[in-house]
């Protein structure tokens, strides 16, 4: 401790251990410096306190301590010794390793979500677009870079851009996986925000810490200065395939693309500060059209944007490399020797046959849309009205392909009122009428409602007798609800199948009006049973965030389960745990959508070895014919073969044009229709469709090889992991530390299934764990409804500070014993092993700011403490944790052996500093290895010197 420069107060030294308030603590580094921060020497950081450094003298004292030893009054059995080691290293929050987020994590991250990791530390910058595939686990990966950062104290402020349907997802994530707290700014939350703000000049987005901001709530012109203006230093955005540039959208305003354009020019302009860390994160970093993918780029280098990825260089190629990584589920399934559990994708078609009164609305419905489109006597119309009676048509048949519930929604509006008058509506979206009727991937949010819209804007132009034709259709559609949908009934049976086998299904529909008419007819089969009743819930756009998610929990709360979702839910939400099986009722016109949708329950963390994915389509519905044909049977093959999904290399509203176009072209009536005439024709729209996905499938594979992840060796990651784990604890200690220390608390756990069971919570964790019994698992994913257990989680975390804070303030009563003796036939002469716990002041190139970094230590050594012979760090550890008593020694022979080696400490003291400064030296070698590439490498690490002495045992041979 020293004394202030300016007063004669005292300073104490960030590492150092003091007494205050009848107590030790380890003095904290400090970014105020009027405040002192004092922890508690166990560890607990929720137990941090501040002094007023003004204060000191009048109403506080800090005294210079040094870390009490233990005492032979403290001598148990092995157990309780080990249990201490365990208890102190799990303890461990500011790791000393390069990795300092690991003692954090309320998870056991992959190896391979290491790897986007290691590559941005190894940036002066942190600019990466992470394109792993869907279900890999970019959130975690995003997770890492973020707590690692805030870690390494590199960045101060964290937001996330994301869908305003991902809010509450994130938030929940940082929280449980990251200890990250973060608030959520939308719409809906803002007010209530807002209202929280101290008085003073203080804005939403500047003084939260850690904020996540709905995408289209920041890009608004009326708020996106004030977010730039106040905008984090690390800023993570997720879906970021909605930010890129489509080079053939219209950009109005008022348009899709004109929003997609803002997206893009606020992120741009949150990447325009150079020294920002940007992280984005997608699994379709493309359209399959390279502008868009450049343009993404372009925002993690503006020189990217310029390459021509066909001829690339082999330095454009390693420039690249550095700040983009796309993986497979097949290049991460075997990594390190470590396998990920990821299920297998049972795809299957299953198919009905119209009934005949059904079968004749469709065709009379496809001539009228025919003539919409083809209708050579209305070449007089202008082209805005001919383009609007195109979506009109599209929208018409898409809707009654749908359910009959679709159609009477967007069919029923009185045609009569629908303006004979002689206004004159704005001129059609044609961005919007692909929303309502395509299913687009790159919008923010979907848009799910019926497309009314479309078809009234249209009927303008109709004829009185076509709007009689579609009162018509309105009134034939609302009789064939219920049994005359063979698709309805076929769909009930695919569920009860599914049931029936233990699985559990979403159901996909394209409108909200299909979604609850799905949905009621499928709880009335299902929830009225005696036996087997299953609860089926119906989730769509037309809920607000709150209710969809209130929706959601309410049926997680029953085994058996039916969710019926609109596409409201299938970007980016998790659902892994609870749903094993996807039924598509509406068959989507994008494979983009249907690999969103799929990849909702077929992930990382879906214990289920199996998901089923069912494709419903009508044998003889021509339409659902050609998007099969055409579309989802090839991007299956494609999945299949590549592992991956390739997107089409055009707009979707420009593939699915070329495919009905041809379709409206060459039949006058929907018996007519051939798919076989038009997939081989050479000259038609839809052959130069797939001669162009074709060729993106060589592309994809070609790039595969030039982007393979090459800058960073697994060798790396397994020797920074095997490092971390020798000094924070394995998940193999983390569930022996667990069991032995429930047993010896009288609480032990019972093995129940795949799981173990806690029947009762100890007192010491209700305020932690509550009271109420629960299921435990210490892998991970764990099956639904256990509790994944890491070295985070408020049990083990809870129980290694009750130990260790006993053992310190109660030896002789605390189940965890700062001395042991043990007989043993794993040594042939005594050997000493000492548990201590090192600090280190670690200084960063170039930076003031110094961080506090802890790790625990097994140094064993045989002979005299005046001349030892030193074990490996290695071997300590092993024989402290491998050791079997063969027999016991009598109380006294134990402590009198601990006295005289307390007694001797002191003759340890150089070779213990010496110990301290050669891991300082180690540890400085392993931040620089980590960051070679970095002058962040550079790291100044300073040992506290003494080490804190928790215990000592000794191993004595038969």
């Amino acid at each position: 401790m020293t004394k202030s420069a300016t007063t004669d107060k005292p300073n104490p030294t960030p590492g150092s251990v003091v007494r205050c308030r009848q107590r030790h603590w380890v003095v904290l580094p400090s970014d105020n410096p009027d405040l002192i921060r004092l922890r508690p020497l166990s560890g607990d950081e929720e137990q941090t306190r501040g002094v007023y450094r003004p204060l000191l003298g009048e109403l506080e004292n800090i005294e210079p301590a040094e870390f009490p030893l233990p005492t032979a009054e403290a001598v148990q059995d092995h157990t309780a010794a080990r249990l201490l080691m365990d208890a102190a290293r799990l303890s461990l929050r500011s790791g000393a390793g390069p990795f300092r987020c690991l003692g954090r994590l309320s998870l056991r991250p992959r190896p391979y979500q290491l790897v986007p990791l290691l590559m941005a530390l190894r940036l002066e910058t942190a600019r990466l677009l992470i394109a792993d595939d869907v279900g890999i686990g970019k959130t975690i990966e995003a997770g890492l870079i973020a707590r690692e950062l805030l870690d390494r104290a590199e960045v101060k402020r964290l937001a996330v851009l994301c869908p305003p349907r991902l809010c509450d997802q994130w938030q929940r994530e940082l929280r449980e996986k990251f200890h990250i707290d973060a608030v959520v700014v939308r719409s809906g939350t803002v007010s209530k925000l807002e209202r929280s703000l101290p008085s003073g000049d203080h804005h939403v987005f500047g003084y939260y810490r850690h904020i996540i901001v709905s995408l289209d709530y920041a890009k608004s012109d009326r708020r996106r200065a004030s977010f730039l203006a106040h905008c984090p230093d690390l800023v993570i955005v997720d879906e970021a395939h909605t930010c890129a540039i489509r080079s053939n959208a219209p950009q109005t305003t008022g348009s899709s693309g004109g929003s997609q354009q803002q997206r893009h020019q606020l992120v741009e302009q949150v990447a325009a500060k150079s020294d920002r860390h940007l992280i984005l994160l997608t699994a379709t970093p493309h359209s399959g059209i390279e502008t868009s993918f450049l343009s993404l780029v372009g925002l993690i280098n503006p020189q990217f944007e310029q390459l021509d990825l066909d001829n690339l260089s082999e330095s454009d190629r390693a420039q690249l490399a550095k700040h983009f990584v796309q993986r497979r589920r097949a290049d991460v399934q075997q990594w390190l020797g470590d396998e990920t559990p990821f299920p297998q994708r049972d795809s299957l078609e299953e198919s009905y046959r119209l009934s005949q009164e059904y079968r004749q609305l469709f065709d009379k419905v496809y001539e009228f849309a025919r003539g919409l489109v083809v209708d050579h006597q209305n070449q007089d119309i202008g082209t805005a009205q001919q383009r609007g009676r195109y979506w009109s048509a599209l929208a018409i048949i898409r809707c009654v392909m749908s359910s009959p519930a679709a159609a009477v929604a967007t069919l029923t509006r009185k045609a009569s009122q629908i303006a004979d008058s002689e206004e004159v509506a704005e001129e059609l979206d044609e961005e919007l009428a692909a929303a309502y009727t395509d299913d687009p991937t790159e919008r923010e949010q979907v848009i799910d409602a019926t497309p009314k819209v479309v078809v009234d804007r249209a009927q303008r132009s109709y004829k009185e007798t076509d709007k009689r034709k579609l009162r018509e259709f309105a009134k034939t559609a609302q009789q064939l609800q219920g049994k005359k949908d063979a698709k309805l009934q076929k769909a009930i049976a695919l569920v009860k199948n599914l049931l029936d086998d233990e699985f559990t299904p979403i159901i996909w529909c394209r409108y909200v009006a299909t979604a609850n008419y799905v949905t009621s007819a499928l709880a009335e089969q299902l929830e009225k049973k005696k036996r087997d009743s299953a609860r089926v819930i119906g989730i769509t756009g037309e809920l607000s965030e709150d209710e969809r998610e209130a929706r959601l929990e309410e049926l997680l709360k029953y085994r058996r389960r039916v969710l019926v979702a609109t596409d409201c839910l299938s970007e980016g939400l998790n659902l892994q745990e609870h749903f094993t099986a996807v039924i598509h009722y509406d068959l989507p016109w994008n494979p983009n959508r249907l690999e969103q949708r799929e990849g909702r329950v077929d992930r990382y963390g879906q214990v289920a070895p199996t998901v089923k994915c069912v494709l419903l389509y009508g044998q003889d519905n021509p339409v659902d014919g050609a998007v099969l044909d055409v579309l989802l049977r090839k991007a299956k093959n494609i999945h299949k073969a590549l592992g991956i999904a390739v997107p089409v290399p055009m707009d979707n509203e420009a593939v699915s044009e070329a495919l009905f176009q041809s379709l409206f072209e060459r039949a006058s009536s929907a018996q007519q229709l051939s798919l076989l005439d038009l997939l081989e024709d050479g000259d038609s729209p839809v052959t130069e469709v797939r001669r162009r996905w074709d060729h993106a499938v060589q592309r994809e594979q070609h790039n595969r090889t030039r982007f393979a992840q090459r800058t960073i060796k697994p060798e790396e990651v397994k020797r920074e992991l095997q490092e971390s784990d020798a000094v924070l604890g394995s998940q193999q200690e983390v569930e022996r530390f667990t069991r032995e220390a429930l047993e010896r608390l009288n609480a032990s756990l019972v093995k129940k299934n795949k799981a173990w069971y806690l029947p009762h919570v100890l007192w010491v964790l209700e305020p932690v764990l509550g009271n109420q019994p629960r299921s435990l698992s210490f892998e991970s994913p764990a099956p639904e409804g256990v509790e994944p257990v890491g070295r985070n989680h408020p049990l083990v975390e809870g129980l290694a500070r009750h130990l260790l804070e006993e053992a310190l303030k109660n030896p002789r009563e605390a189940v965890a014993a700062r001395c042991g003796v043990t007989v043993t036939d794993a040594v042939s002469y005594p050997v000493v092993v000492l548990l201590v716990r090192s600090r280190y002041l670690l200084q960063p190139y170039r930076r003031e700011e110094q961080l506090l970094a802890e790790e625990c230590l097994t140094l064993g050594f045989s002979g005299p403490p005046s001349n030892p012979q030193w074990l490996s760090v290695e071997q300590a550890r092993e024989l402290l944790e491998t050791a079997e008593p063969t027999e016991d020694l009598p109380l006294a022979q134990k402590q009198a052996r601990i006295e005289r080696l307390l007694g001797r400490l002191e003759e340890l003291s150089s070779h213990l500093d010496a110990w301290a400064n050669d891991r300082a030296q180690a540890l400085k070698d392993s931040h620089r290895r980590v960051r070679t590439m970095t002058k962040e490498g550079a790291v100044k690490v300073m040992p506290q010197l003494p080490m804190d002495i928790l215990g000592i045992c000794q191993f004595v041979p038969e």
